[in-house]
């Protein structure tokens, strides 16, 4: 496989800080140079969940401690001076903002089914078809589109604007209010055309397009830190930088460039499956198949589907940790390796299963549905129901796969896994075995590794405004990143196909 040379280590060696906002756990990571070697250490990481608080929301005022107090240990490690600090995290979610930019609450989680009800009114004013022609996004009922007009039916007040979450962290360390691209695409509200807000949509939504922040492009230099953490030594010259504040478009530029076409799968709560595009593919056969064009690196596009990911898994896991059986994602995936394949297997498609709850009980329900035998719920077959899930998300992947196929044209060389899923042997196994291609693992904390990248290929003066030399340089700092942590591994696919050499 061909990979670009990979950059040297900087002239200035001070440290550089990721932060991760996940839906699971948040993290702080800092990158130190040994020479031209790099050491990429997590610093803090902490647990994070929605919880039940007039709907379902984000504890904020946990997060932003927490993501403090990280840099805070951050600092106390890097006596050499902290350069730069980025933000990547989910997408969708937002928080409402006060004249001064201050939270007017909690920002509320995706998976409030407020949106239910929002989606179902806003397609009355304009429908799925047009909103996919101006977005060319899958128009699932978490986008940020119908969150705000939930907020609008119940009467909550607007404030001065918005922000995602990333955005609105690196707002509140000094930041100027920004909305950056790859992040924004996730909204619902950017016209694929002219990369700019879409003022139909805001028109047909009754949503007031002057509570929107500037648009920038990842790899955008904001100032520097500013505020009591500006206090602390290390911290004192720090700068803010804009990655790709979307974890998945960071995820895939941790990814070095490839000469072949490969498909990825960004594995973690949910499943995206996926390649990148130099333009996009906005077809109403794309549509009908979830397909979504979302920002990228250096203008262009990632453009995969989302189903259901070790969310899944995880939530069995909760149901079975209060019956007083807590498993680690590594036994279960040793046990369910031992079992049999499945007679029958999950549509994990089924909105159903995106929901809060009773897993277990929850994928039993969808199994009666279909005319298949129910499985144990309770602890003691952990096992059978997690093989359920992992060959079920195998097979999920190979229809992703093929449609991907279809929409690009692209005979793909490799799938590239990134993401928790990646350390995942069994998943991994089934999903080279199922596609019939190479699995090649990259990183498992893979949006750190694109953060950094976009954050060194900044601070080496490489200008967003030209997409192609910085996508380069990215790609190449991505690269010198994982030469110099943990090597990638490769999951043979079955014969006759051959393996690739590992990067």
């Amino acid at each position: 496989m061909s990979q670009q040379a990979a950059s040297k280590a900087p002239e200035d060696k001070r440290t550089v800080v990721a932060v991760d906002l996940g839906a699971e756990s948040c993290r702080v990571s800092l990158l130190r140079w040994q020479g031209d070697t790099a050491e990429i250490t997590l610093v803090h990481r902490f647990p994070n969940g929605p919880v039940e608080d007039d709907g379902l929301r984000w504890p904020l005022a946990t997060i932003e401690a927490g993501i403090d107090d990280g840099l805070r240990r951050a600092a106390e490690l890097a006596p050499e001076g902290i350069r730069s600090i980025a933000v990547d995290g989910w997408a969708v979610d937002y928080v409402r903002l006060d004249a001064d930019n201050r939270p007017l609450a909690a920002p509320f989680c995706y998976r409030d089914e407020r949106t239910i009800a929002a989606q179902q009114a806003l397609h009355t004013k304009i429908s799925a078809e047009r909103l996919h022609e101006i977005t060319g996004i899958q128009l699932a009922r978490i986008n940020t589109l119908y969150q705000l007009r939930a907020d609008n039916a119940a009467a909550l007040p607007p404030g001065a604007r918005w922000l995602n979450l990333p955005e609105y962290m690196l707002t509140r360390w000094g930041a100027a209010p920004f909305a950056e691209y790859t992040n924004a695409t996730h909204t619902g509200l950017i016209d694929l055309e002219t990369c700019d807000w879409s003022p139909e949509i805001f028109a047909a939504a009754g949503l007031d397009i002057r509570r929107t922040a500037p648009l920038i492009s990842p790899g955008t230099r904001l100032g520097k830190l500013r505020g009591p953490l500006a206090n602390i030594p290390a911290l004192r010259d720090a700068e803010l930088i804009a990655p790709a504040c979307h974890d998945t478009a960071s995820a895939i530029a941790g990814v070095p460039t490839h000469a072949e076409r490969w498909a990825y799968i960004s594995s973690g709560t949910w499943s995206l499956i996926g390649a990148l595009l130099a333009s996009p593919c906005n077809s109403a056969a794309a549509l009908a198949d979830d397909f979504t064009n979302l920002g990228a690196v250096g203008n262009r596009i990632c453009f995969h589907k989302a189903v259901n990911g070790m969310w899944l898994l995880k939530q069995c896991m909760d149901t079975w940790a209060a019956l007083g059986t807590p498993f680690t994602v590594e036994e279960l995936v040793r046990f369910a390796s031992l079992e049999p394949e499945p007679a029958a297997l999950l549509d994990v498609a089924d909105p159903q299963l995106g929901l809060v709850g009773n897993m277990p009980a929850l994928i039993n329900a969808h199994l009666r549905a279909h005319g298949e035998t129910p499985l144990d719920e309770s602890p003691a077959g952990a096992a059978r129901m997690a093989a359920l899930i992992f060959h079920s998300l195998a097979a999920a992947y190979v229809t992703a796969l093929d449609q991907l196929r279809h929409h690009t044209g692209f005979q793909l060389a490799e799938i590239v896994v990134v993401g928790g899923g990646c350390r995942n042997d069994l998943l991994c196994r089934l999903t080279a075995e199922r596609t019939g291609l190479p699995v090649r693992r990259g990183a498992p904390e893979s949006s750190t590794i694109g953060n950094l990248a976009v954050q060194l290929a900044a601070l080496e003066g490489v200008s967003p405004s030209n997409p192609h030399a910085f996508a380069a340089a990215v790609s190449s700092w991505a690269a010198t990143l994982l030469h110099s942590t943990e090597p990638a591994s490769t999951s043979p696919a079955p014969a006759p196909v051959c393996n690739v050499e590992n990067s």
